[in-house]
């Protein structure tokens, strides 16, 4: 079941009142994050708290503030049941975060439950726009963008989704997930630029790592480097012994490897390297954001290896108002709730949901640094590359600050 909007989970009982003092408490000593150019700051402040019936079923919404006239709908799709609901309702919370540490009273959000299926999303995005939202923010899964992308385009209502599933970018739709190909691009050409100069890649057999070696060829392209050998694997195999033996009888024939893995498949995967004689010291290992995580230090064989990813510190003021209020730390995911919907503030500021808006060259900076929608509908980002230690990652190449003349 859905809670009223605005309520943490261990929250419900307590007065509007008493939410917003322990709110308020939770953001006062931090700075404002938001869009740039950056607006000057307005106190935290919000109507009363609805007391609406929360509806169930395909259309389930969750009921929004009140909304005094000339305010902007804006639609968020989030899979609030199902089995990503816990996502999806992590990414409410922040966008809701974002309303109140914004100070952004010019939209009216119009949580829907996509339901992580492509019919809910659908029907959920038709009853969105039937209640006038003029922007909607996201889905997150691919097949729900799918489902959501036609019936925006027949309304002309743009869309900003939460998905990486990039053939589905383009009119009218854009893409805030964050991008492999990007990340890729962003730590091969760092790597050629310190002496590496030809990419082997160990990949799953999967749709990531369809997209992961596509884009190192490319990467590579950009880079001025070379590829070496390219060894796929099933990403089911209990034991990839074999297969890592066999790529490492080439490992002369490469000084960098790209490993598109994550979780435990990665700390898994990383030690059976070296164990077959790809040397660390000689070969350097380089990923994809899949590895901001903590914990990825405790794997010794991947301690000094790359991956290029948002900077944390940008988001590190973000993660600890959120447990705070919310007991528990956020997904990286629930970044996305929090910029699209603060980017959805900024613009309403002069109630402009154009193309034109939407795709300001100079681009946005939130919580993730900063980024651009592009014509295409691919959103280009400004990533930082870091490095795997023991304590955690260390940023070794700072993420630009401006589009215009990037630091690398």
């Amino acid at each position: 079941m859905l809670r009223p909007l605005g309520f943490p989970p261990r929250l419900f009982g307590l007065t509007f009142a008493a939410w917003l003092l322990i709110l308020g408490s939770a953001l006062s000593g931090c700075s404002s994050i938001g869009m740039r150019p950056a607006p000057t700051a307005r106190p935290v402040t919000a109507p009363p708290a609805t007391t609406t019936p929360v509806p169930t079923g395909p259309s389930a919404v969750a009921p929004s503030l009140p909304a005094p006239a000339g305010k902007l709908p804006v639609a968020l799709l989030l899979p609030l049941s199902g089995p990503s609901a816990a996502l999806g309702q992590a990414m409410l919370d922040a966008a809701q975060m974002a309303l109140f540490q914004t100070g952004d009273d010019r939209i009216e959000l119009l949580p829907r439950d996509s339901g992580g299926a492509a019919a809910q999303a659908s029907a959920a995005a038709k009853a969105a726009i039937a209640d006038g939202a003029k922007l909607i923010l996201g889905p997150l899964l691919a097949a729900e963008v799918e489902a959501v992308k036609p019936v925006a385009q027949s309304a002309h209502v743009p869309v900003i989704a939460f998905s990486t599933a990039t053939q589905l970018a383009g009119d009218g739709t854009w893409l805030l997930g964050f991008d492999p190909r990007q990340e890729i691009e962003r730590v091969v050409v760092y790597a050629h630029a310190h002496g590496r100069n030809r990419f082997a890649a160990l990949a799953p057999n999967s749709p990531y790592g369809d997209i992961a070696v596509a884009a190192l060829r490319d990467a590579v392209a950009v880079a001025g480097a070379s590829v070496g050998p390219i060894v796929r694997y099933d990403p089911a195999a209990t034991s990839l012994g074999p297969t890592v033996q066999a790529f490492a009888t080439g490992s002369s024939d490469f000084d960098a490897v790209l490993i598109p893995e994550g979780g435990a498949k990665l700390k898994a995967l990383a030690p059976l390297l070296p164990f077959y004689g790809v040397d660390p010291d000689q070969v350097k290992f380089v990923g994809t954001g899949l590895w901001a995580v903590s914990g990825l230090g405790t794997e010794p064989a991947l301690r000094g290896a790359w991956y290029a990813a948002p900077d944390p510190a940008t988001r590190a003021g973000f993660e600890q108002q959120f447990k705070q209020l919310y007991g528990h730390e956020p997904p990286l995911l629930a970044t996305l709730g929090y910029d699209a919907t603060a980017l959805a503030g900024y613009l309403a500021r002069n109630g402009d949901f154009s193309i034109a808006a939407l795709t300001n060259s100079g681009g946005f900076s939130g919580l993730n640094g900063i980024f651009r929608l592009l014509p295409d509908g691919i959103v280009e980002r400004g990533l930082a590359v870091l490095e795997v230690r023991q304590d955690g990652a260390a940023v070794i190449d700072p993420p630009p600050q401006t589009f215009e003349h990037p630091s690398y």
